[in-house]
C-alpha cells in the first residue's frame, strides 16, 4: 500500500499510510472528498476573494483580508519554512496535492449554486487559511473599544465592560490525573467553544503511519491534529488562553507625489508601501481597496484621508506572523511523533499563534498545564489601548516566556479565566466556568472517562446572581411582577432548555439590557466610531452591555443610573407581556453557513455564555446561540478506545450524506461517539 482510506460507523476518516509525506497526501485527498466546498471558501477568505461568490455580505471580510495582508503573511511563512524547517514545508506541499486531487474529484452542490468551480490551491494555502481562521482570536479590535469608551464615560469605565466579548472565542478543559481516577491514569476533557458552523470547524480524523499513530481534531485545510489530540500514549487539549499579541497603531499618514508617508516615532517621515488590488463582488461593481502598509504593519481602517466619516484616523495593525514570518507550523510534526508529555512541551516551543493554555497528560504518569505561543515584549500601554505610531516607546523589544501552572490536588481547570496567561493578557473570561467545573470535579474522589460528558452538559448559571440579588430588594411591584420575582428568587439557576424559569430569566435580563442601553447615560456609545464592519461586533452597545451585565449591576455606581429602576421596569414589563415559554423555546442553535439553508429545523439548547455548556446568546438582541461547543472530547490515558469525542453536525460536509448531520443528536444530547482505533474494526473505502 501507498495510503488507504478506512471509515468507522459515522463516516469518519481513519488513514494509514506508508510514509509520512503519503498519510498528508490522504489526508489533504479525504478532506477534499468530505469538505470541498468548505475548503474552498476558506480558501478565498484567506486571499480576500471570497465575495467574488458569496456577495456583498463577504465585502468586509474580503477588504480585512487585502488590507490586514493575510495571504502575503501566509506565501512569507511558507518562504521561511522552506528555508528553515524542509521537512515541514514538504509535508504540507504534500497535504496540498492531496487537497488538489480531491477537489479534481469533487461533487459538491454549492459550487453550482454560485457558478463556482474549485480552484487550485497553493503549498502556502494551509498557512493562510490557519492564519484567516484566528487572526481575531486575539481580539484586537476590543482595544477599539476601550477607545472609545475611554473617549467618551473615561478611562474608568474600561474595567466595566471588561469580559469575554461576544467576538471572542473561548472554551473549556480539565484535567483529572491518575491520583483521582479509577484507572490510575489520566483523563483529559474540554470542548472548545466558537461559532458553529455547518460543516464544522473541527474534522475528527485518525493518521496512522509507522513513525506515529493519532487520533484528533483538524482544522480542514490544515494537515495534522494541531489543538486536540491522543497518539496512545500522550494526549493533549487546548484553550484560547486570552493574550494579547496585536497592536494596534494610530498612524499619521501624508500623500506625496511618490506615494504615501507616515509619521515615525523619530520624528520624520517614511515611505510607506503602497498598492491597490480589485475586490470582485457577486452581482456589483467591483470594489478597489488601498493596501498600506508603515513600519509598523499593515493600514486596516482609514488612510491619509482618515475614516470614511472624516476623522483623521489611520490604524495600522502589528501581529507577529507578519513580523516573523512564523506561524508556528514547525510545532505540528513534532506533535504527531509525541509519545511523552516532554515531547509535547518541546513542541510547543515552537508555538505561534493563537496563544493558548495547554494540558496535557501521558500513560507514565506525565502531566503539563502550560502556555504556548509568541507574545511579545512591549509596553503596558500596547495592550490595552490605540498607541501614537510616531512616539517612541511602542516598538516590540523581545518575546514574553511563557507561563507554566501545577495542578490543584491532581485537577487542572482551563477556561479562558484568569491563571497561567494572567501575565500575558488584558481581558479574560469571568471565572464561573472555571468554577463550576472545579466544585463538580471536588464531588467525587476518582473519576472515569464515562463520567465527564455530565460535566460537559452542565447548565447552571453563576452570572445570575447579580440580577437576582438586585430582584430580591425590590418591593411595591404589580402582583404578576411580584410573582414572577418569586418565581426567580426560587429558581434552581439552570439553563435548562424545558425550563420555563430559565426563559423568563433571559426574558428579564434581555429587557435590562435593552433598557440599559436606551439609557442616556451611554448615548455616547450608541454610535460606533466609522471602523471597517468586520469590527462592529466588538463595537455594538447593546452586547456589550449583556456580556457585562454582572459588573454594571456590581459596580458602587453606574453614572447615575438608577439600577433598582431600571430592574423594575425589567420585570415589570416581562410580567405584563405574559407566560415566556421555555428556555428552549427561543433559545435555539444558529450556525453560519457561507450559504444560507433555510431547510433544517436546527435543535433547542440548554445552557448559556457563563454556563459550562456555553451556548452564547447575545442578551438584548437575540436567544439564539452562534456560538457553542464546536467539539466535545475525553481522551482516556489508561485505553485510547474508552475515549470519546462529538461534533455539532456530522464528519460529511456535502449536503444530504449519511454523514452530514448523523452526529447532531449525540452532540444536543452531550454524548459522545466512541474513539475507535483498530483498523480492523473499521470498513476499508478505498486506497490512494
Amino acid at each position: 500500500m501507498s495510503a488507504e482510506i478506512y471509515r468507522d460507523a459515522w463516516g469518519i476518516p481513519h488513514l494509514r499510510a506508508d510514509s509520512v509525506g503519503e498519510l498528508a497526501r490522504a489526508q489533504g485527498r479525504v478532506t477534499a472528498r468530505d469538505r470541498a466546498w468548505q475548503l474552498e471558501v476558506e480558501r478565498h477568505r484567506a486571499q480576500g476573494t471570497s465575495a467574488a461568490f458569496l456577495g456583498h455580505e463577504a465585502l468586509p471580510w474580503d477588504r480585512f483580508a487585502r488590507r490586514a495582508r493575510l495571504a502575503d503573511t501566509a506565501r512569507r511563512c511558507f518562504a521561511a519554512l522552506e528555508e528553515q524547517d524542509p521537512e515541514t514545508a514538504d509535508w504540507v506541499r504534500a497535504y496540498v496535492d492531496g487537497v488538489n486531487e480531491g477537489l479534481a474529484e469533487c461533487a459538491a452542490p454549492e459550487f453550482a449554486r454560485v457558478g463556482l468551480a474549485p480552484g487550485r490551491w497553493e503549498p502556502w494555502t494551509p498557512l493562510g487559511i490557519w492564519l484567516a481562521t484566528h487572526i481575531l482570536f486575539a481580539g484586537f479590535p476590543a482595544k477599539l473599544w476601550r477607545d472609545h469608551v475611554t473617549e467618551h464615560l473615561g478611562p474608568d469605565a474600561v474595567a466595566l465592560f471588561a469580559t469575554d466579548g461576544p467576538g471572542t472565542a473561548g472554551s473549556n478543559g480539565w484535567l483529572v490525573s491518575g491520583a483521582r481516577t479509577v484507572t490510575g491514569r489520566a483523563v483529559i476533557a474540554g470542548d472548545p467553544h466558537r461559532f458553529i458552523e455547518d460543516p464544522g470547524v473541527y474534522q475528527q480524523i485518525h493518521l496512522s503511519c509507522p513513525e506515529f499513530d493519532v487520533v484528533g481534531l483538524a482544522v480542514p485545510g490544515v494537515p495534522g491534529i494541531a489543538h486536540f489530540g491522543h497518539t496512545g500514549t500522550v494526549a493533549w487539549a487546548i484553550t484560547n488562553a486570552m493574550a494579547d499579541y496585536q497592536d494596534l497603531y494610530r498612524e499619521r499618514l501624508r500623500r506625496t507625489g511618490a506615494g504615501v508617508e507616515a509619521l515615525g516615532p523619530d520624528g520624520t517621515w517614511h515611505r510607506a508601501a503602497r498598492h491597490t488590488e480589485l475586490v470582485r463582488v457577486a452581482g456589483e461593481e467591483a470594489v478597489e481597496v488601498e493596501v498600506i502598509e508603515t513600519d509598523r504593519g499593515p493600514v486596516i481602517a482609514g488612510g491619509p484621508e482618515g475614516l470614511d466619516d472624516g476623522t483623521p484616523t489611520a490604524l495600522s495593525l502589528r501581529y507577529p506572523p507578519r513580523v516573523t514570518a512564523d506561524l508556528g507550523f514547525g510545532a505540528l510534526l513534532p506533535l504527531l511523533r509525541a509519545r511523552r508529555v516532554a515531547d509535547v512541551d518541546r513542541a510547543l516551543d515552537a508555538w505561534a499563534e493563537p496563544v493558548n493554555v495547554v494540558q496535557a497528560a501521558d500513560t507514565e504518569g506525565g502531566l503539563l498545564h502550560r502556555v504556548a505561543g509568541r507574545v511579545p515584549v512591549r509596553a503596558d500601554a500596547n495592550g490595552t489601548r490605540l498607541v501614537p505610531a510616531w512616539e517612541p516607546g511602542h516598538d516590540w523589544t523581545g518575546r514574553h516566556e511563557t507561563p507554566r501552572a501545577a495542578l490543584t490536588d491532581g485537577i487542572a481547570v482551563m477556561a479562558n479565566q484568569r491563571g497561567p496567561a494572567t501575565p500575558l493578557g488584558v481581558e479574560f473570561a469571568p471565572p464561573h466556568r472555571a468554577d463550576r467545573i472545579a466544585a463538580l470535579l471536588a464531588r467525587k474522589d476518582r473519576w472515569s472517562a464515562a463520567d465527564m460528558p455530565a460535566i460537559h452538559m452542565d447548565t447552571h448559571l453563576a452570572s445570575a446572581a447579580p440580577l437576582l440579588d438586585r430582584l430580591a430588594g425590590l418591593a411595591d411591584l404589580t402582583p404578576e411582577a411580584a410573582a414572577l420575582r418569586d418565581r426567580l428568587l426560587a429558581w434552581d439557576r439552570r439553563m435548562d432548555a424545558d425550563s420555563a424559569d430559565a426563559a423568563a430569566y433571559a426574558a428579564v435580563r434581555s429587557a435590562l439590557v435593552r433598557g440599559l442601553t436606551a439609557h442616556p447615560a451611554f448615548a455616547a456609545l450608541r454610535v460606533p466610531p466609522a471602523y471597517p464592519e468586520v469590527f462592529l461586533p466588538w463595537l455594538a452597545l447593546a452586547p456589550r452591555i449583556g456580556y457585562a451585565l454582572e459588573h454594571l449591576l456590581k459596580a458602587p455606581d453606574l453614572y447615575g443610573i438608577d439600577r433598582a429602576e431600571a430592574v423594575r421596569t425589567a420585570l415589570e414589563e416581562v410580567a405584563a407581556s405574559g407566560p415566556t415559554g421555555t428556555w428552549g423555546d427561543t433559545h435555539r442553535l444558529a450556525p453560519w453557513r457561507a450559504l444560507p439553508d433555510a431547510s433544517h429545523d436546527e435543535p433547542a439548547l440548554a445552557g448559556d455564555h457563563d454556563c459550562v455548556l456555553c451556548t452564547s446568546a447575545v442578551p438584548g438582541l437575540t436567544d439564539l446561540a452562534a456560538r457553542g461547543p464546536a467539539a466535545r472530547y475525553v481522551w482516556d490515558l489508561a485505553d485510547r478506545e474508552d475515549s470519546g469525542w462529538v461534533v455539532p453536525f456530522g464528519a460529511s460536509g456535502v449536503p444530504g450524506s449519511a454523514h452530514h448531520r448523523d452526529q447532531l443528536p449525540l452532540w444536543h444530547r452531550g454524548e459522545l461517539v466512541p474513539v475507535v482505533t483498530d483498523f480492523a474494526r473499521l470498513q476499508k473505502e478505498t486506497d490512494v
